[in-house]
């Protein structure tokens, strides 16, 4: 049986969409929109990256809005 790859997140500053993806568990193009989404995305050159502070920040924020709406807080 194959070891399934993990991903440290603690210490990343920054990642890639492909690595965001795997972090978030969803597709590249997903991963990319909720980057844009949370205005973590960022160009060093031709190299575009996401914060993750940023993008931490966003889905706590959609999880709050989300159990307000469904009356769980």
């Amino acid at each position: 049986m194959r070891k399934t790859k993990t991903i440290e997140t603690s210490n990343k500053v920054s990642v890639n969409a492909e690595t965001l993806a795997k972090i978030l568990d969803c597709g590249r193009s997903t991963a990319a929109k909720i980057g844009e989404a949370a205005g973590a995305r960022f160009q060093i050159g031709k190299r575009v990256l996401y914060k993750m502070d940023k993008i931490e920040k966003y889905l706590d924020g959609l999880a709050e809005q989300e159990a307000e709406k469904n009356g769980v807080m």
